[in-house]
């Protein structure tokens, strides 16, 4: 089984030597953009340097780190798809599941990615999310969400998170992954809000400078303690019938033995 993702780090599309720095900076994925990173005159040349880096076939390497991109419109999808390099496309601004639909048209086979980034989208969030086979997993664009609602800070972000967790899981993907904290220098502020979308079921998060990576890949790894109460848990189902008591109270059933199963499968994920 292949490893969950932490860390996902966007780059800009029309710097292809930052684009294969960012290969080697420890990110389990690589998130090349060709939307809000790129000027408007820069897009044509982004989208050609894009296809360039992921027509190599060492890019196609399996061991190699998973290569998403950003899509700006259709012209990016017609370019992009079939390349070797290519491991899914992240599509911004869906509103609606005939948006999904009709990129899964143009790039058939190709593991998608919708951003929620507005109201309309919230509320169409477990369409989205089970819009198509392709639909791999689905995630917030909280800059435009936050400027579409007028929300001022993180709490107003609480509601739009959990909708779209419980979307996900209700489709049967994955957890959502956090969209990025803007301010690369604020790596405590980062860490605080890390610990805070973890509480509400979020799992990983997007990075716009390497130096956040660690800190999200520590807070969402399960802390010793967490390992070692979810080993506890798994042993006294083997040894036990049914629902049960720990000696320290906690009551063991099938619900709590599947988290604990997910939590040390979380903690042994490959780097």
């Amino acid at each position: 089984m292949s490893p969950v993702p932490l860390t996902w780090l966007y780059v800009p599309g029309d710097r292809p030597e930052v684009v294969r720095k960012a290969l080697g900076s420890g990110a389990d994925v690589v998130i090349v953009d060709l939307e809000d990173a790129v000027a408007p005159d820069r897009k044509g040349y982004a989208r050609a340097a894009t296809v360039e880096l992921l027509s190599d076939p060492a890019a196609a390497d399996p061991v190699a780190v998973p290569v998403h991109v950003r899509v700006h419109g259709e012209d990016d999808v017609k370019a992009l798809h079939g390349l070797p390099g290519l491991s899914g496309m992240r599509l911004p601004k869906i509103t609606h599941a005939a948006s999904v639909h009709h990129v899964a048209a143009l790039a058939p086979g190709v593991p998608l990615y919708p951003l929620l980034e507005s109201a309309l989208a919230i509320e169409h969030a477990y369409s989205i999310a089970g819009a198509h086979h392709a639909v791999r997993g689905v995630a917030l664009g909280e800059a435009d969400l936050r400027a579409d609602l007028g929300v001022r800070d993180d709490a107003g972000l609480d509601w739009p998170r959990s909708r779209v967790v419980i979307a996900a899981r209700a489709a049967g993907l994955d957890p959502p992954v956090m969209s990025v904290f803007p301010d690369v220098r604020d790596l405590s502020g980062l860490r605080s809000s890390c610990a805070h979308g973890r509480d509400l079921g979020l799992l990983g998060r997007a990075a716009i400078h390497p130096r956040q990576l660690p800190v999200i890949e520590r807070a969402f790894r399960p802390t010793a303690r967490e390992v070692e109460a979810a080993e506890e848990v798994l042993e006294a189902s083997r040894t036990g019938v049914g629902a049960q008591a720990l000696p320290d109270g906690r009551f063991v059933d099938a619900a709590v033995v599947a988290t604990a199963e997910r939590t040390l499968s979380l903690a042994r994920r490959r780097r």
